[in-house]
This record gives structure tokens, C-alpha cells and sequence, in this order.
């Protein structure tokens, strides 16, 4: 009877294991900026293959996975600290520190050949870029100033330039744009996550900028860098990028958030925020889509 049980058990740690090792690489999160790979690899005019978009789409999620990972590893301590992460792998003790550093530099090691070699240096010397500044910059920043919010929003635009640049082997106006927009979306999409989180964040000494303003400023942050970012939008269609489509959408999504944006931004905080944050979620898949199908119909 024990020889048929104990192997069962041993895979059934082995698989819980793996599981949270795969949890480190904050698979969500992966998914949605390969996501806006994708848009950059198919809104780019150049030649384009299916070798191409297989290796530029693989080497990027394995490094948006190993900064996940390093993220994990360098935040272990405050993670500990906060409801919502307590129970990730590390702070809860499933997985050594070790194995986690290991993991994430492994992922590093792999990911730059396949973007260097199956698109190109361009491509793999922007990963590098949103690498270290995720890793090393923007997560240590966290702790010491509320200005990582926006030295964390250049890595996280990086993928959708990253697309681009592996068709089309350089940086232009319309690249630089496809950029603009994703970093300026994350700034209230990430004000409102402080907004909602801000005890949190404070009792695990990370800085955020609600932590720092009135609530009342928070909102009005939140509202003009809303209208930064409807206005960064209609620069893809300017820019040929995409078509009427695209900007008939962008105009009514964008609209929209505003209008969340503004609306009894003054009370009700957590209500507030947390419409801010849901419906940007919404507001970015929409419009990556509008521009993905433009593109396709164009």
C-alpha cells in the first residue's frame, strides 16, 4: 500500500511545486503585455513571417517572465506585508529565494537569444532596456520615491515597441507613439490601484502617490493624465498608423474614460478607484483591438 501511494504524493509536489514556480512569473500580467506585442508585430508595416512572430512573441514573454520573476524575488520581504500577496509563493515559503533568482536569470539567458537572432538586435537591446529598468530601477524606486510610477511605465510600454521594431528594424514617429500611448495609459490605471491599496502599500513602505497627495489631487491627477492619454491616442491615427476605425472608436473609449475619470472623483474614493481601474482594463483591450482589426481591414 505505501509503494503506491508515496509516488502519487511525490508527483503531487512535484506538479504543486511547478505550479508556484509558474505563479512567480505572474502569468496575468505576462499575457497582457505579450498581448500588446502582438499589436505591435501586426500594426507594423514591414515583412512579417510566421518564424518571426513565433520567436519574437516567445523571447518576449520569457523576459517579461524573468522581470516578474526578479520582481518577486527582490519583493519577497513586502510582499509578506500585504494582504493581497501574502500568499505568493516566497513570502508564504513554497519556494526558496534561490530557486526563484535562479529561475528568473534562466528565463533572462534564453529570452535575449531568441529576440536577437529571431528578430533582431534592436528588438533584443529594447529588452534589455525594459529588463533592467523594471529589475533594478523601478523596483528598488518603489520603496524610496512616488516618481517610480512613471520610471515603472517605461518597461511596461516597451513590448508594443519591442512588436514594432522587430518588423520594421528601427525606431520612427509612428513606433514612438505606439509607445506613448501604452506608457500614458498606465499612469491613472495605476493611480487608481493606489488609490485602492494605499494603506497596503504604506505599511510595506512602498511609496505611491496617493500615499503622498489628498485624495482630491489624486483625482484630478487621474483626470488630466485621462486626457493625455485621449489625446496620445488620436496621434496613431495621424500618424497613418491606423484608420477612421480605429479613431471613431478611440474617440468614444476615450470619451467614456473621462467620463469615469470625472465623475465623483471628490468622493466615494474606493468606489471611484475602483471604476477607474476596471474600466481601464476594458479600455486598453478595446482599444488594442480597435487598432488590431483597423490594421486588418486597412
Amino acid at each position: 500500500m505505501t509503494t503506491t501511494v508515496a509516488p502519487k504524493l511525490d508527483t503531487i509536489t512535484a506538479t504543486a511545486h511547478l505550479r508556484d514556480l509558474w505563479q512567480l512569473t505572474k502569468p496575468r500580467v505576462t499575457t497582457l503585455v505579450v498581448f500588446t506585442g502582438i499589436v505591435g508585430l501586426h500594426v507594423a508595416q514591414g515583412p512579417k513571417d510566421v518564424a518571426l512572430f513565433f520567436w519574437t512573441l516567445l523571447g518576449c514573454s520569457l523576459l517579461v517572465a524573468s522581470a516578474n520573476t526578479l520582481n518577486c524575488y527582490i519583493e519577497r520581504h513586502s510582499d509578506a506585508l500585504m494582504s493581497r500577496t501574502r500568499n505568493r509563493p516566497l513570502p508564504a515559503g513554497r519556494v526558496e529565494p534561490w530557486e526563484a533568482l535562479l529561475l528568473g536569470n534562466l528565463l533572462l539567458v534564453v529570452s535575449l537569444p531568441m529576440l536577437a537572432l529571431g528578430a533582431n538586435l534592436a528588438t533584443a537591446l529594447l529588452g534589455i532596456l525594459a529588463h533592467l529598468g523594471y529589475v533594478m530601477v523601478y523596483t528598488p524606486m518603489k520603496r524610496t520615491s512616488t516618481w517610480a510610477t512613471l520610471v515603472g511605465g517605461v518597461p511596461g510600454a516597451m513590448p508594443p515597441l519591442m512588436g514594432y521594431v522587430a518588423v520594421t528594424g528601427t525606431l520612427d514617429v509612428a513606433g514612438l507613439l505606439l509607445f506613448a500611448v501604452l506608457f500614458v495609459w498606465q499612469i491613472p490605471h495605476t493611480l487608481a490601484i493606489g488609490l485602492l491599496r494605499k494603506d497596503e502599500y504604506a505599511a510595506a513602505g512602498i511609496r505611491v502617490v496617493p500615499g503622498a497627495y489628498s485624495e482630491r489631487a489624486v483625482g484630478t491627477q487621474i483626470l488630466l493624465t485621462t486626457a493625455l492619454l485621449v489625446v496620445t491616442t488620436l496621434g496613431l491615427a495621424a500618424v497613418e498608423l491606423a484608420g477612421v476605425v480605429y479613431l471613431a472608436l478611440s474617440v468614444v473609449l476615450g470619451a467614456v474614460f473621462l467620463f469615469t475619470a470625472f465623475r465623483r472623483r471628490n468622493q466615494d474614493t474606493r468606489g471611484y478607484a475602483r471604476g477607474v481601474f476596471l474600466y481601464s482594463m476594458a479600455y486598453l483591450s478595446f482599444l488594442l483591438m480597435a487598432l488590431s482589426l483597423d490594421k486588418t481591414a486597412g
